[in-house]
């Protein structure tokens, strides 16, 4: 009798240990935007060494599908490459959510092609004939004749949506532009395919693709910094309400000296 009370004695201090612990542990969860993902993930992990009591989960799927979910209360933080749409916003109050745009970077989108293409500048207007079908071949920009392939974004990214309304103005297009969920698959279609033409945030440029002068402006962090390269937009981490809590502490790491060098090594723009 006196071992089975000393064996309750002892799970009773196994659980008056474990109990506190597990309530201790926090999780987080961001997803949207694959612009915005390389920051979130850097970001993330080193936040998580600092802060071992925190488990951040990170996805992509696009800046509609973070919004989206942020409003369906699956996820805290919802990262987009794009403002929040009127649609949204109104759909959040009816949840009542109240969406709060924290911005977390700059960034430019860069207008690549395939390395061997010949061309290496290119005017908006150009871009947007391209993309509605108006301009089918290199040659017509001094190139070679090859035929262009058009590769975009669908349309729940972020970089789609601000792509549409800085470049198209409204103008749709062309429905054989081969749609891509990612700013990665964008990047891998043209790197490998000669006569393509895509659009990818800063943060992918790479040896692989080349990125044309839009206007006689090179895509960099410098130009997207200064004002001068003329697609350029903010990075957002929205959230339901102000920030708090374990949640505004990630935000404020972001923010911070140390995350802002985060932001510039994943090839994005800091905050001024």
């Amino acid at each position: 009798m006196k071992k089975l009370n000393q064996i309750l004695l002892f799970t009773c201090l196994i659980f008056t240990f474990i109990v506190p612990i597990s309530h201790a542990y926090e999780q987080l969860v961001i997803q949207g935007s694959t612009t915005v993902l390389p920051i979130a993930q850097a970001a993330a992990e080193i936040f998580m060494q600092d802060n071992p009591q925190v488990d951040i989960s990170v996805r992509g799927g696009g800046s509609g599908n973070g919004i989206a979910a942020l409003l369906d209360e699956t996820c805290d933080i919802a990262d987009s490459s794009r403002s929040i749409k009127v649609k949204e916003v109104i759909l959040a109050q009816k949840k009542g959510i109240s969406v709060v745009g924290n911005i977390v970077a700059m960034d430019g989108i860069a207008v690549v092609v395939h390395p061997s293409n010949s061309v290496n500048a290119i005017k908006m207007e150009q871009i947007k004939d391209i993309y509605t079908g108006k301009i089918k071949n290199w040659k017509e920009l001094g190139g070679e004749d090859k035929k262009i392939i058009v590769v975009g974004r669908d349309s729940s990214s972020g970089t789609f949506e601000a792509f549409e309304s800085i470049v198209m103005k409204g103008a749709k297009v062309i429905p054989e532009a081969l749609a891509q969920g990612s700013n990665k698959t964008v990047s891998t279609i043209v790197s490998t395919t000669e006569g393509a033409i895509g659009y990818v945030g800063l943060g992918y440029l790479g040896d692989a693709v080349k990125a044309l002068e839009v206007n006689g402006i090179i895509a960099n962090s410098d130009n997207v910094g200064n004002g001068k390269y003329p697609i350029s937009r903010p990075l957002y981490m929205y959230t339901d309400g102000a920030p708090e809590g374990t949640m505004k502490q990630f935000i404020e790491f972001i923010w911070s000296e140390k995350g802002q060098e985060i932001v510039a090594e994943q090839g994005f723009v800091v905050l001024k």
